[in-house]
């Protein structure tokens, strides 16, 4: 029976390699037939939220109240909207500008966020606002020190930029949220796993076994740490070990240049807390919910959703699929 159990195991390892060898071939055909052509064409769509509020509002209060009270509710906001334009008119009026970011682990998301910033910056003033609606688990680092250095762009505009976290705001995504003047976090939103992780299989065994030889050859002693197919040296491992602890130094060293008030060694553990708690730290300044912040922030300040898309052909995604896939199982990326 075990040595059954072997075989299974033995066949469906050489599947795996097989069929990830396959898709990476996928990978850079598409590559090679999308090459020269532009990708990443699309087009900025503005929504204004205090429309959308008020909306909601009218829709409710036309199925909830009786045609007396709803006559009386359509004459009192026609004298409340008439006093806000006299006052809008009256005073230069402050606008924010509301932004989603998902984070994967590539942080795909950058290239539609770089398109927001710059348009933002080409209108906004320091008497706006930018908020980020952010939830990232996190990712490589390479990939969300870019998406922190947008949102940075903006705070050396002096423009003031908020980040709230309803869900998820981890590693690489609190590395972004640091970078605001201000986090927001709902109460039982994950925040922090301030560290940096490498991992990834080792078949080197599986092939020694069946009399399969990997030939690596590397030109420089650490062109390549570790290896999922070779045999991993100590001296591989401790120049890995070296190299993540430098990031991890980097990485504290960003978001304490943000939020000088944390302590520093305290919560750069790797550990992630809850809001509630991530309050107590100081790694949020306030437990709320980004809709409870946006809807009061409506009433004294004009609100536009901006979300720039990306139109990618069908290949363009399979490509860009394939090659996460492929940075995940064959690169010992570093991930924060």
């Amino acid at each position: 029976m075990s040595n059954f159990f072997l075989e299974l195991m033995l066949f469906f390892s050489k599947t795996v390699i097989l069929v990830v060898f396959i898709l990476i071939l996928l990978a850079g055909i598409l590559a090679l037939f999308s090459k020269g052509k532009d990708n990443t064409k699309g087009r900025l769509s503005i929504k204004n939220l205090n429309k959308k509020y008020s909306k909601t509002r009218d829709d409710l209060s036309s199925e909830i109240l009786s045609k007396e009270k709803l006559k009386q509710y359509f004459k009192t906001q026609k004298a409340n909207d008439k006093l806000q334009k006299k006052s809008s008119e009256e005073k230069s009026e402050k606008n924010i500008y509301v932004l989603d970011f998902s984070g994967d682990i590539k942080a795909t998301a950058v290239a539609s966020l770089r398109e927001e910033v710059t348009a933002i910056l080409g209108i906004a003033t320091p008497k706006d606002e930018v908020v980020v609606c952010l939830e990232s688990g996190g990712g490589m680092v390479h990939a969300y020190g870019l998406a922190a250095a947008q949102l940075a762009r903006l705070r050396d505009k002096a423009i003031p930029l908020t980040v709230i976290v309803d869900k998820v705001a981890a590693s690489g995504g609190y590395l972004m949220a640091s970078v605001a003047n201000k986090i927001l976090a709902a109460p039982f939103a994950i925040i922090g796993s301030i560290g940096v992780i490498v991992q990834l299989p080792n078949f080197h065994r599986l092939l020694k076994d069946n009399k399969v030889d990997f030939e690596q050859l590397t030109a420089g002693n650490f062109k390549r740490t570790l290896t999922i197919f070779g045999n991993n040296t100590k001296e591989g491992k401790e120049k890995l070990q070296e190299e993540i602890e430098e990031i991890h130094d980097l990485f504290k060293h960003a978001i304490q240049q943000y939020r000088p008030q944390l302590d520093i060694n305290k919560v750069a553990t790797g550990e992630h807390w809850l809001g509630m708690q991530a309050f107590d730290l100081r790694l949020v300044d306030e437990v709320k919910t980004s809709d409870d912040y946006l809807l009061e922030n409506s009433k004294n300040a004009t609100l536009f959703a901006l979300n720039y898309e990306i139109k990618k052909s069908f290949g363009s995604k399979l490509a860009s699929a394939m090659s996460m896939l492929k940075e995940s199982v064959f690169h010992s990326s570093n991930l924060i």
